[in-house]
């Protein structure tokens, strides 16, 4: 199986570079992983609704281009469904079984998803109401898929 995960901005932080990096590194066991960082549009302080439509729409393009047709694709999303660890799991464990090799996860910029790039998702998740630091989303996403994949193993790791 393939993972992708394609997010908006680039990632600084060393301690978030050296948790995913151990969670990457934990994930290869269950699959090949890719990390895709595609650049983010400044947005002017106060833009109107207008330019921020226009930011989504252009980070929207360059998400979609990383997007094969017969990608499964997940996006985080405030709104989007919430599910346990195991939930999450089962979920993934059906994409292979329904003809999926690779799943593609997003998360957005700042300004969050385009209606484009929601529209092309097989699902849309959220870890919750509470607001997340973008860069902090990744590595709790990798952590989440690592833990889903060993549910599915049996692992003594989720408990």
């Amino acid at each position: 199986m393939k993972i992708k995960i394609v997010t908006v901005g680039k990632l600084k932080e060393k301690y978030l570079k050296d948790g995913i990096a151990e969670y990457s590194k934990r994930l290869s066991r269950f699959a090949n992983l890719e990390m895709i960082e595609l650049a983010d549009e400044k947005t002017p302080d106060r833009a109107s609704n207008s330019e921020n439509q226009k930011i989504l729409e252009i980070e929207g393009t360059r998400i979609l281009s990383k997007i094969a047709d017969r990608d499964f694709v997940i996006v985080l999303a405030i709104e989007g469904k919430t599910l346990s660890s195991e939930e999450f799991s089962k979920q993934l464990e059906q994409a292979p079984i329904n003809g999926f090799s690779t799943l593609t996860f997003v998360i957005g910029g700042s300004l969050g998803l385009s209606p484009q790039v929601k529209k092309r998702a097989n699902l849309s998740i959220s870890f919750g109401r509470l607001t997340l630091p973008h860069q902090l989303m990744r590595l709790v996403l990798v952590e989440q898929i690592y833990r889903a994949f060993t549910i599915q193993q049996g692992s003594p790791y989720h408990k």
